[in-house]
């Protein structure tokens, strides 16, 4: 086996009792390749090569920090780390070397010290630990809106005006859904993985008509990798949109698929109305249907026989079609403005390789608190520590956010709260930006 400054061959797991090889910086950052890729979890060195395709959050997510420090992501993301660290075993083959920094590059390790004993603190003030209450009153109003949207129908009629309200309700529901699903895919809920897993392809499958697998593959990677192109599948809109620096590069390189000095403009026109009822329907059904997800997709046809069969006798198929577009794009309109309105003002760009806190921060800002803000977004106005902390339940966003305050302004970073209006604005205003560095670098450079 190579030891430091030696590379030499793929390294072989540890043997049980022998020294552990040592590896420096510069022999792991050859090792991000396709079907060549080590990470580091605290200190130790992982080829995580072959295993990649067995990782439950998927390749790709595992794959995206290949030759990195990943251990603040590994505890971020993994429930039970002891059980987790039984599969890392086989996997390794050394440790870094003792005059080697546990972060490779010009990383604030200060910071990174400072943000783990936050963790810890969290951790102490039983932050992780979520209220049974809250969660039930969430599914429950859930529900209730289910049923009420359907005796608006049953009891007054299918006329236009018990049907707008009641699509209205059903697209306030989706989104609520959305939200909890979001919560049990981070396994935010039960202290059990397998009981988030189950609830989620219920709310996800039954109550929504998606596949959990998809959505945990796409969005694993944005918490992973947030606005980092091609990692993070939600900044990954080219050539439709141009975000970040794929204004300028598109510009230089002369590209002009779409009139991108226009795109704050046909956003109207293709973004939150179309983002649910297109783009999402077709990816999901693409994924269940290649991954061959055929529990998902019995789950998302349940949801499909429910509403059809539901409404059906009431509007005739036509009818029925029609008012579930109706409730898909006012449900997408939600999804785009409230997703977004934290993330596309932000740094959007190529991989930066910052430490976890950094990258999140760059990627992320708050919108200010209330009552309906909290529950209307699903706390997602608490992106920052969502971000940061992605299993913790979001009733608690509240008590970690001074202390993330705290971290910041001792460090010297950004906090960024707006608000909620000009978070939604902030949206436009950043694409209308984009289109005209676009231009700007088409015409001139």
């Amino acid at each position: 086996m190579g030891g430091v400054g030696e590379p030499g061959p793929r390294e072989g797991p540890a043997q049980p009792g022998a020294p552990l090889p040592t590896f420096c910086w510069e022999q792991i950052r050859a090792h991000d390749q396709p079907g060549d890729k080590w990470l580091v979890i605290e200190r130790r060195v992982y080829d995580i090569s072959r295993w990649a395709q067995r990782h439950p959050g998927g390749s790709r997510l595992i794959g995206h920090h290949g030759a990195e420090d990943a251990t603040d992501a590994f505890r971020a993301f993994h429930q039970d780390l002891n059980f987790v660290r039984k599969f890392l075993q086989p996997l390794l083959i050394g440790e870094l070397a003792p005059e080697e920094p546990s972060q490779d590059g010009p990383l604030n390790a200060q910071l990174v010290e400072d943000f783990r004993a936050l963790h810890q603190a969290a951790e102490d003030m039983k932050l992780f630990d979520a209220s049974p209450t809250f969660f039930a009153f969430l599914l429950g109003h859930i529900l209730a809106m289910e049923v009420l949207a359907w005796l608006l129908i049953y009891l007054l009629g299918p006329g236009w005006v018990p049907s707008a309200l009641a699509a209205f309700i059903l697209a306030i529901s989706q989104a609520q859904s959305w939200c909890l699903q979001h919560d049990l895919g981070h396994a935010s809920i039960f202290k059990k993985s397998r009981w988030n897993h189950v609830a989620q392809k219920f709310v996800m499958g039954q109550l929504k008509g998606f596949s959990a697998h998809w959505w945990n593959f796409r969005h694993f990677q944005h918490h992973a990798k947030p606005n980092i192109f091609h990692k993070d599948p939600d900044v990954t809109v080219a050539p439709v949109f141009l975000l970040g620096e794929s204004s300028v590069e598109y510009g230089k390189k002369k590209r002009r698929y779409l009139p991108y000095n226009q795109q704050h403009l046909y956003f109207f026109l293709i973004g939150p109305p179309l983002l649910t009822l297109v783009n999402f329907e077709v990816e999901n059904l693409a994924y269940m249907l290649v991954c061959m997800q055929w529990a998902d997709l019995l789950w998302a046809a349940s949801f499909y026989a429910r509403f059809f069969l539901s409404y059906l006798p009431f509007y005739g198929v036509p009818g029925v079609l029609l008012f579930f577009v109706a409730v898909r794009v006012l449900e997408s309109h939600w999804f785009v403005w409230i997703t977004q309105m934290n993330h596309i003002p932000k740094e959007i760009g190529h991989e930066k390789h910052r430490d976890w806190v950094s990258s999140q921060l760059a990627a992320t800002c708050n919108v200010e608190p209330s009552l309906f803000t909290n529950w209307f977004s699903g706390h997602l106005n608490f992106q920052i520590e969502h971000h940061l902390f992605p299993r913790m339940p979001r009733h608690n966003y509240s008590r970690v956010a001074p202390l993330v305050k705290s971290l910041c302004a001792k460090h010297g970073l950004s906090y960024e709260v707006k608000p909620f209006l000009t978070a939604l604005v902030d949206i436009v205003r950043s694409l209308k930006k984009s289109g005209d560095i676009w231009l700007d670098a088409y015409l001139h450079q």
